[in-house]
């Protein structure tokens, strides 16, 4: 990946924000190769150099991945006149190059990766890789064999095409129902236009998971959390298998 400022690199590492990693360098806490480095905009190679801060090593990787339990109330967005948005509940030093891939409504919870990653990001947004989205929804109304058989065979909503099949699995009937919803596209306001297509409204809708990224149960909404290496070796291997 070649060279970069040593500031901007510790930063993006996460060693804290560029105001302070740069007074770090000053007083000589950070080495590169064993020697003291005081100079900010010194280059560095993270690939070959070993680059220490108060003498424990620091890693760099060109791509971050954070898990996001997002809560109902924000916008998928970098920013937004009117509403909070996912970036807000990201605290990393590389915010700024990092966005959330695909979208969740405002009233949705959820899963939601946020990268900046973006030949990831585009495969499993591409159409044609018909990634998996498995959501839990609460229904007013009895969802019915019939509704998962209509789920599956592809629902008019308004569009040009029918939906791709979908998954319905009834969890709990009655005058609220409870359901998963596995889809493979993101329509606008997607699962919430099927169930309409059946006379049924959504109360609540929360996705869980997305290929084979599973929002994790400890986190609560708001929280986020970095992918681990295996979290992240499954989601490009599934994505560029879809």
């Amino acid at each position: 990946m070649g060279t970069i400022r040593l500031d901007k690199l510790l930063a993006a590492s996460g060693a804290g924000t560029r105001s302070e990693v740069k007074n770090f360098i000053r007083k000589g806490r950070v080495t590169v190769n064993g020697t003291v480095c005081k100079n900010a905009d010194s280059k560095a190679d993270a690939e070959s150099d070993v680059i220490c801060l108060d003498g424990q090593p620091v890693f760099y990787s060109e791509f971050e991945y954070h898990m996001l339990y997002k809560p109902a109330g924000c916008v998928t967005a970098a920013r937004d006149a009117r509403y909070e948005t996912v970036m807000d509940y990201i605290t990393s030093a590389r915010k700024k190059d990092l966005f959330p891939v695909g979208r969740l409504d405002l009233d949705t919870e959820g899963l939601l990766l946020i990268t900046n990653d973006g030949d990831l990001a585009h495969r499993l947004l591409a159409p044609g890789k018909h990634v998996d989205k498995t959501y839990f929804a609460r229904v007013q109304g009895e969802v019915t064999p019939e509704d998962i058989a209509r789920f599956q065979d592809g629902l008019d909503i308004g569009e040009d095409r029918p939906t791709m099949p979908a998954v319905l699995e009834i969890l709990s009937v009655g005058e609220i129902s409870e359901v998963y919803v596995t889809i493979q596209e993101g329509k606008f306001h997607q699962i919430k236009r099927m169930f309409a297509a059946v006379g049924k409204t959504v109360l609540y809708l929360k996705r869980l998971r997305m290929g084979s990224l599973v929002l994790d149960p400890a986190l609560q909404a708001g929280e986020s959390r970095l992918l681990s290496q295996k979290e992240i070796d499954d989601l490009r291997k599934g994505a560029a298998h879809e």
